[in-house]
C-alpha cells in the first residue's frame, strides 16, 4: 500500500469516527428528551443588572458582538459561567478564556449561575434575517456538511432548527448575531477557544474556510 493510500485510508478512519461520535450524540439527545431549568427565574432576573449593558436587559444583545442569551438553552448557559470560572481560577489554561467575563462570573454561586440561566432561557430571542444570496450554501453545509472536508453537518448536533440540546449542553444558535457566530467559529479554529466538548467544534471550524464561517454565520439569524 502507498503513502498516499495510506494517508486516505487514515483519513476514512478518522472521518467514520467523527460521524459516529455525532451519532451517538444525536441518539443520546433522542433518547433523554427535555430538561427543565432548575433555577428561579425571578431571582434570576433580580440579579441580572450587570448583564444588560451587553446582554440587554430581556438577553437579547443591543451589540451583535455579544451573544444573545434569551432562549439560550439554560444548561448551556450554566456550563459557559462555570467554564469562565475555571479560566479565572486557572489563569485561563483551562475553561473559557475572556478577560470580561470571567471577571463577571468570577464571584457567582452555583445557584445565581442557575437562577441567571433560568431567567434569560426563559425570554424570547429576537430572529434576525438570513440574506437571499447565502440561503443555498448555507442550507447545504448546515444540513449536509461537507464529506470530502471532514466537516459534519451543524444539524446533527443543533438539531434541524438550530435550538441545540438541553440535555447536551448544546447551544440554540438559530436567531443568533451573524458577528458573533463568526468570531467563534475562528476562536474555536484557533483554540483561542477551547472549551467545546471532546474538541469536536475545533475539529470542525479548523476545516472551514472564512468564506464556510461568513456562509453558515448569516445563514443561522433566519434559521427558525
Amino acid at each position: 500500500m502507498s503513502r498516499r493510500d495510506m494517508g486516505s485510508e487514515a483519513e476514512n478512519n478518522k472521518w467514520n469516527a467523527m460521524k459516529s461520535l455525532v451519532l451517538s450524540f444525536a441518539m443520546l439527545i433522542g433518547l433523554m428528551g427535555t430538561a427543565q431549568a432548575a433555577g428561579d427565574a425571578a431571582a434570576g432576573e433580580a440579579i441580572s443588572g450587570t448583564c444588560t449593558a451587553c446582554h440587554g436587559a430581556d438577553g437579547n444583545s443591543p451589540a451583535s458582538i455579544y451573544p444573545k442569551l434569551a432562549g439560550q438553552n439554560a444548561s448551556y448557559l450554566v456550563k459557559q459561567l462555570k467554564d469562565f470560572q475555571l479560566a479565572m481560577q486557572t489563569g485561563g489554561e483551562k475553561g473559557r478564556n475572556d478577560p470580561v467575563m470571567m471577571g463577571m462570573a468570577a464571584m457567582l454561586t452555583e445557584e445565581n449561575m442557575q437562577d441567571l440561566a433560568a431567567f434569560y432561557s426563559a425570554q424570547t430571542m429576537k430572529p434576525e434575517e438570513t440574506p437571499e444570496e447565502v440561503v443555498a450554501a448555507g442550507q447545504l453545509l448546515y444540513r449536509g456538511g461537507d464529506i470530502e472536508r471532514g466537516i459534519t453537518a451543524c444539524a446533527a448536533c443543533h438539531g434541524p432548527r438550530g435550538n441545540g440540546s438541553e440535555t447536551a449542553k448544546f447551544p440554540k444558535i438559530s436567531g443568533q448575531h451573524a458577528d458573533y457566530i463568526k468570531a467563534q467559529l475562528e476562536k474555536f479554529s484557533s483554540k483561542e477557544r477551547a472549551n467545546d466538548q471532546n474538541g469536536m467544534m475545533h475539529d470542525i471550524a479548523y476545516k472551514m474556510k472564512p468564506a464556510d464561517m461568513e456562509i453558515i454565520s448569516k445563514y443561522l439569524g433566519g434559521l427558525h
